[in-house]
């Protein structure tokens, strides 16, 4: 009788045990994508901090016997209409794009996310106010707003960021309010206002900390959609100024040689699609990874 209730009881941790481990990892996409995902951005961010151990060549040298020379191994990617080796190129490219998207997701997260986290919880005035703001800039589309503000301000890295970020912030504005909002009517921030304390240490202590999940996953995702319109803004002029081309400047470069030099087109474009692609599969597992009805499952 004692021997069957241990082998119940072992059984009972066991199958636990199994849901335990299970819930912690809720993978939505295959680990296979996701660990591939992570190889590729790991790949690019030291592409971006050390590229001189990386490229082959300098991003700078041409020369005149290697114009628009095709794949091979002398040059994986080719070389463009100066003679310079592409796959240098996008490899020193992929810091000004990787420098966008982080930066921009950075200061349109923080300022929109700040904007939608006291509009939610102090509402009344403000929340109309700030809300009425963010509304206005939503009727107008984020590319074509990131464009006017780098048309206006002129091509630069700081301009680009800052076009970039401001057609963001929306976006994490409404997010962030509407998370806010929803933990500050649970049943513990009721508590703690019952107990007396301040309103700014439950916001900064309890309501702040717990918001910021969907923020992070949108974070993520908001990278690669700030990569995509980095490179938009370089392909039409827009970006950079700088002698080593970002990956949409090279796209733009090289769109006159289509014809005839498809490769000065097609690898940049590879690059912009490989790692945008590898960043939505991260914020895709993050998103599942953090999500509590998946965890409840």
């Amino acid at each position: 009788m004692r021997e069957t209730t241990i082998n119940k009881d072992f059984l009972n941790l066991r199958e636990n045990t199994h849901k335990t481990n299970k819930r912690r990892v809720p993978f939505g996409i295959s680990e296979w994508f996701v660990g591939a995902a992570a190889l590729v951005i790991l790949f690019i961010m030291i592409c971006a901090l050390i590229p001189q151990i990386i490229a082959p060549y300098a991003p700078t040298t041409m020369s005149q016997d290697a114009i628009l020379q095709p794949p091979s191994f002398s040059h994986f990617f080719g070389t463009d209409q100066f003679g310079r080796d592409l796959f240098s190129l996008v490899v020193y490219g992929s810091r000004d794009s990787l420098v966008i998207g982080l930066l921009s997701v950075l200061v349109g997260g923080f300022l929109g996310g700040g904007i939608g986290a006291l509009s939610g919880y102090l509402g009344g005035f403000i929340d109309r106010v700030f809300m009425r703001l963010i509304e206005i800039l939503m009727t107008i589309p984020g590319i074509l707003l990131a464009l006017a503000i780098a048309a206006s301000l002129g091509p630069s890295l700081f301009n680009i960021i800052l076009a970039i970020a401001i057609s963001s912030i929306p976006g994490y504005a409404r997010v962030m309010r509407g998370q806010v909002m929803s933990i500050t009517g649970r049943s513990f921030i009721s508590a703690s206002k019952a107990i007396g304390v301040p309103k700014w240490k439950i916001f900064i202590s309890h309501v702040l900390p717990n918001s910021l999940s969907p923020m992070l996953v949108m974070a993520t995702l908001g990278i690669g959609s700030a990569i995509l319109a980095g490179s938009g803004l370089s392909f039409l002029g827009l970006g950079v100024l700088n002698e080593i081309p970002d990956w949409g400047a090279t796209l733009s470069q090289g769109r006159g040689f289509l014809t005839v030099a498809w490769w000065i087109c097609t690898f940049p474009g590879l690059a912009i699609t490989v790692f945008v692609l590898s960043v939505n599969i991260i914020g895709d597992w993050l998103r599942d990874y953090l999500d509590p009805k998946k965890q409840r499952a």
